[in-house]
């Protein structure tokens, strides 16, 4: 069985008893994260109790997952066995993965969380078994067209009406970022709205951690450390997720990159910006080598991510911070190999 959008998720959870095993992959964090959310809330409902998790790096207990979803005892409730392997591929424990699998059911449900299948891996012999043995929900990514409509749809789910200025300009502002659009929609719902119009979206923007992002754009940018350190501590303890703000900076570092390419034209999204360019580009080409700074701002981004998604062990806020330090042009920690 295949699922391949989060209504038909929501008709089959709501269908009968749950299938055995769940595969559930995408590249989007937050419709991935509310789809994930379902389904353990479904299996609350019918009795699984207990839920133990495992993620599969390089390395993964293998042994130890397989024996949890073999062990079945008559003291013991229902439970959860879920494996987050961001990457789709087991790697050596392919084989254990299928007895694994193969061994859910009954008191054991398989709960697989991944990206976005490459077309190689969606015909590996645990994808089939996994799709056999119960549902394989592959999550599709929202792409720039289908943005529009996406918002239209949450707005609607969250009691909201909003004009369609309104919704160029929540599309224009969150660039694609399902997650930050979400947060605006909720926040204008917990204003008390259920109508908004392009003013009332660019005064909630504007007043919303958001605009703390587009500032921290700015100190990066210009050089300024404290500020950009002081701006990354509000952030944090005003509880934005942090994809959000690696997202911000991830633009800032396109954005300078492009400019510094000969001919390439600035994106207008971070318009407000666009005066600290010079300054950044002046510091970066007063380094050895510019491309080796990017290429060393790349890898330190990329361990942010994989530290956010729960694919590598530490703090995603104290790697922020690093890259944030390192954007400004101060020296930091040396980068791990992990």
């Amino acid at each position: 069985m295949k699922i391949s959008s989060p209504p038909q998720l929501d008709r089959a959870l709501g269908s009968g008893p749950l299938l055995p095993v769940y595969l559930l992959s995408g590249d989007e964090p937050l419709t991935s994260g509310e789809a994930a959310d379902a389904l353990r809330a479904a299996a609350r409902k019918q009795g699984y109790a207990d839920r133990e998790v495992y993620f599969v790096e390089r390395t993964a207990p293998w042994a130890e997952i397989l024996g949890s979803a073999q062990a079945m005892s008559l003291f013991s409730s229902r439970k959860i066995v879920e494996i987050r392997m961001p990457g789709g591929k087991p790697g050596h424990g392919a084989k254990t993965l299928l007895e694994v699998i193969r061994a859910a059911g009954q008191d054991i449900l398989l709960l697989i969380i991944t990206e976005k299948l490459d077309f190689q891996t969606q015909k590996a012999e645990w994808v089939a078994a996994a799709e056999k043995a119960g549902c394989w929900i592959d999550l599709p990514t929202v792409e720039t067209a289908q943005f529009p409509d996406w918002i239209r749809g949450r707005a609607k789910k969250a009691g909201l009406q909003l004009t369609e200025e309104a919704v160029a300009v929540l599309a224009a502002r969150t660039e694609g970022n399902l997650l930050a659009a979400y947060q605006e929609i909720q926040k204008l719902g917990l204003a008390g709205l259920t109508q908004a119009g392009a003013e009332q979206v660019l005064e909630s923007v504007s007043a919303s951690s958001r605009f703390d992002v587009f500032q921290l754009g700015e100190a990066l940018l210009s050089g300024d450390s404290v500020r950009a350190l002081r701006i990354l501590a509000s952030l944090r303890g005003e509880g934005t997720e942090p994809t959000l703000v690696l997202w911000a900076i991830l633009q800032e570092m396109r954005n300078l990159w492009l400019k510094m390419v000969p001919g390439a034209p600035i994106p207008g999204v971070w318009s407000s910006n666009v005066a600290q360019v010079p300054r950044a580009i002046n510091r970066l080409r007063g380094t050895s080598s510019p491309r080796t700074v990017f290429l060393r701002l790349a890898e330190r981004a990329a361990r942010t991510d994989r530290m956010i998604k729960g694919r590598l062990q530490g703090n995603p806020w104290d790697e922020l911070t690093q890259l944030a330090l390192e954007f400004t042009g101060l020296r930091v920690l040396p980068l791990t190999r992990s």
